[in-house]
């Protein structure tokens, strides 16, 4: 069986690149997105069970950092498929050795890569430029009330957004910031 992917290990344990091998001839390409037999070590026996699908219209806007409770955490695969982003985990993980770090990666339509952000991590990003498409593929439903989110302009996180935070939503930008009571996510 031929092998459509590659993947590649992060700072951070769990959080993964998966590379994509695209078949291409003088017509265009084929690219294999998902492959549940290719995927599962990386899913640990998870099926997918929500797709979505964002578009993004002004460059330099942040969508995020967002998460889920137990029972509802999820597995994420990130894969951009128009544009560009700069694509930001964080370790929530309880007692993780990486506890708050964070890695990000650059997506886009071009790049042929996904990331695979485990339960536990918080996800976000920002468009480095307009029209910017993104595909979601979610291990768990979404469930409102078991929504989490940062402040993606948290001090304490001090991710390196690469441009000027804009478009925060009104929802995003009232994520408080992290104190010294947050314990992180207790898988």
């Amino acid at each position: 069986m031929k092998n459509h992917f590659v993947f590649f290990d992060t700072p951070l344990a769990d959080l993964h690149i998966i590379q994509h091998k695209p078949f291409d001839d003088n017509r265009g390409y084929l690219e294999r997105l998902f492959c549940v037999n290719e995927l599962q070590p990386l899913l640990h026996g998870k099926a997918i069970v929500q797709v979505n699908h964002t578009l993004t219209v002004i460059q330099g806007t942040v969508r995020g950092m967002h998460f889920q409770h137990p029972p509802h955490a999820e597995t994420k695969l990130i894969t951009c498929l128009r544009g560009e982003v700069f694509d930001v985990a964080v370790d929530l993980r309880h007692n993780s050795s990486t506890f708050l770090h964070w890695h990000a990666e650059r997506l886009s339509a071009n790049s042929h890569r996904t990331l695979l952000i485990p339960e536990g991590f918080a996800h976000g990003f920002q468009t480095l430029s307009n029209n910017c498409e993104m595909l979601y593929l979610h291990t768990a439903a979404y469930h409102p009330a078991r929504e989490g989110g940062l402040n993606p302009i948290d001090p304490r996180l001090a991710v390196r957004w690469p441009m000027e935070v804009g478009g925060l939503s009104q929802r995003d930008s009232s994520h408080p910031f992290i104190d010294d009571f947050f314990t992180g996510i207790h898988l």
